[in-house]
């Protein structure tokens, strides 16, 4: 497989983990991980295309897929958030109150 597949990849992750760990915000923490997601899929998808693998090819789509429900949950708890008027910042849910 080819060298630059792994370091596109490991730029993409290292790219995403930054953005969680270094950021307080929580849709620019969710954009991280999705970045992260898809970095991890690159080398799936490239190996199962090297070597004419559909069952390589159907897993990275399931794991998009998940990716994506992950996403809108995400998504529509940070939504949830800014209603009721709270920053949706990861420092103001350290504590969860019911």
């Amino acid at each position: 497989m080819n060298p630059w597949v792994w370091l596109i990849s490991a730029a993409l992750f290292v790219s995403g983990l930054c953005a969680v760990i270094l950021r307080k915000q929580l849709l620019l923490m969710l954009f991280g991980l999705e970045i992260m997601i898809s970095a991890a899929l690159i080398p799936l998808v490239a190996q199962a295309s090297a070597f004419q693998d559909s069952n390589g090819l159907a897993a990275a789509l399931i794991i998009l897929c998940v990716a994506a429900a992950e996403a809108v949950v995400g998504l529509s708890l940070i939504l949830h958030l800014r209603k009721n008027k709270t920053l949706p910042d990861s420092d103001a849910l350290m504590e969860l109150k019911g």
